[in-house]
């Protein structure tokens, strides 16, 4: 695996390295060891796949807040989707940044997400699947989200939202608390 860290700290774009052969290929999209090496979160406590059957279906832009944070680890395995992470950390130099990567089932990159990120995806095709690996298990009360079109952030989504929940398309303005 090739870590590329992006230009907000502490998220990563992940490039799989596969093994060619006569069958086709095989690579590691988790490694416990090599996050660890680059000083990402490597446990896993929960994983959880997103089936999207519209091209255009928004999804976030979503987070834990403490003490149930999590890190993320997002792929693509169908399809293909626009994620987006937001930097929520109020310490961070890119408090209130984003980023924006392509992951598809082709490109077969992997996102890692750290704590203290929001994160959402707009599909870019119909029947797109998304998989998510968490580092804390998923806790209700500790459920927040921050609107997908929030002026405080002024994210460029590449295509028309077409779905979306009454509870992503409602989330007030960003205050900082």
């Amino acid at each position: 695996m090739i870590f590329r860290e992006t230009k907000l700290p502490g998220i990563f774009e992940i490039y799989l390295e596969p093994n060619y052969d006569d069958r086709g290929f095989f690579a590691r999209t988790w490694c416990e060891k090599e996050f660890k090496s680059h000083g990402l979160n490597p446990t896993v406590k929960q994983c959880n796949v997103s089936f999207n059957a519209k091209k255009g279906t928004l999804r976030g832009v979503h987070f834990q807040a403490e003490p149930h944070s999590e890190a993320k680890v997002v792929r693509c395995t169908s399809g293909a989707i626009y994620d987006v992470v937001l930097d929520l950390r109020p310490v961070s130099p890119t408090f209130k940044k984003w980023i924006g990567v392509s992951l598809t089932a082709a490109n077969r990159h992997v996102l890692y997400i750290p704590e203290g990120c929001a994160h959402g995806f707009l599909t870019l095709e119909d029947n797109t699947e998304v998989s998510y690996q968490m580092s804390e298990f998923y806790h209700p009360d500790s459920a927040r989200g921050v609107r997908w079109n929030d002026p405080a952030f002024q994210i460029a989504w590449p295509e028309k939202v077409e779905v979306i929940s009454e509870r992503d398309r409602t989330y007030p303005d960003f205050a900082q608390e």
